[in-house]
């Protein structure tokens, strides 16, 4: 890419998005273009196609979607399946009829099937049955893999699939009704930190449960057992990757896909212990057994990355420092 190359950066609001656009812009370039939802529905195919006969872009990094925890994903399935497949659909299709010179798709390592061996390699794709609790999002990622393929193997396109592990920094979703584990844990803590009494959120199915004990301290609640593996990427670092990709590397090199992590996983019991001592939470933890705990272990095999020159840079304490700083001007500034 040139520094004055035109991109557009589907989704540059949301975590991944706006990691890539801040990426670029970093690196010097200058001509970046973006589109709100509301200016864009991505899900409809003649405003795609409008746009991109407009825009003309040459570089497409495709970081729209519908994303979710465990809860969101069971409660939406529907909309899980259709939204992610409509915007892969029309924007993989608008960079082929306009003559995108390259587009990175986005996806996530819920492809891999429930009990893949440990770590994931690419090859593993469609060897298995996938976790059910996330499947529809996980089918949709797929056929956007395979759309890319097939494109590049019809039409001669150039369009390179990463496959990132689970994400967190800033931008992230916070929202207790339908975020991932890390952010809702952090959510869960600092409220508790500040209110040491049940929080406002109560409403929801999976929201944090704090209570108060005799002896003054106080108790958070959390979905699942603790002893799920999860490997977690901060989003600057894939947005590092991603940029990475797409100045260095074709479809030829990377092949139909490849994993974007950090190759290390944690329990999400030890995860929750290191954010209560990041957020100074002093209270104790319980573990709601009854609810999912979703695939026992999700660690990507992040070899071929890496044999491309590319590496990791924020270790997971420092990034969920980072991550706590940014929401914490996020809360302040609501108020």
């Amino acid at each position: 890419m040139r520094s004055d190359s035109k991109i557009y950066v589907a989704g540059h609001n949301g975590l991944v998005g706006s990691a890539i656009f801040r990426s670029l812009r970093a690196g010097g370039y200058t001509n970046i273009i973006t589109r709100k939802s509301r200016e864009l529905d991505l899900t409809r195919q003649t405003e795609v196609e409008a746009f991109f006969e407009k825009e003309q872009p040459e570089y497409v990094f495709l970081a729209a979607a519908k994303v979710g925890g465990i809860l969101a994903n069971s409660t939406y399935k529907a909309e899980f399946i259709y939204q992610n497949l409509m915007i892969a659909s029309n924007v993989i299709h608008a960079a082929y009829r306009y003559r995108t010179k390259k587009l990175l798709n986005l996806g996530s390592s819920c492809i891999y099937p429930k009990l893949a061996p440990q770590p994931m390699k690419e090859e593993h794709l469609l060897t298995g049955t996938l976790e059910p609790t996330n499947e529809p999002y996980a089918i949709a990622k797929i056929a956007a893999i395979k759309l890319c393929r097939y494109y590049n193997e019809q039409y001669g396109t150039n369009f390179i699939s990463g496959m990132p592990t689970n994400l967190y920094g800033p931008k992230d979703n916070f929202d207790l009704r339908d975020s991932h584990v890390l952010p809702a844990m952090i959510r869960k803590f600092h409220e508790a930190k500040q209110k040491g009494t049940r929080g406002e959120d109560n409403a929801a199915e999976n929201s944090s449960l704090i209570t108060d004990h005799a002896s003054g301290s106080s108790e958070v609640e959390l979905w699942g057992t603790g002893s799920p593996f999860r490997e977690f990427l901060y989003v600057d670092d894939l947005a590092d990757a991603c940029v990475f990709l797409m100045e260095r590397y074709d479809y030829q090199q990377v092949g139909e896909l490849i994993n974007i992590g950090t190759g290390k996983d944690i329990t999400i019991k030890d995860l929750a212990l290191m954010i209560r001592d990041i957020v100074g939470f002093r209270g104790e933890i319980a573990w709601d057994s009854t609810k999912p705990d979703g695939t026992p272990k999700k660690l990507l095999d992040i070899s071929r990355i890496r044999n491309l020159g590319w590496e990791p840079k924020t270790s997971l304490e420092a990034g969920i420092r980072k991550t706590y700083e940014w929401y914490l001007k996020a809360v302040n500034s609501d108020e």
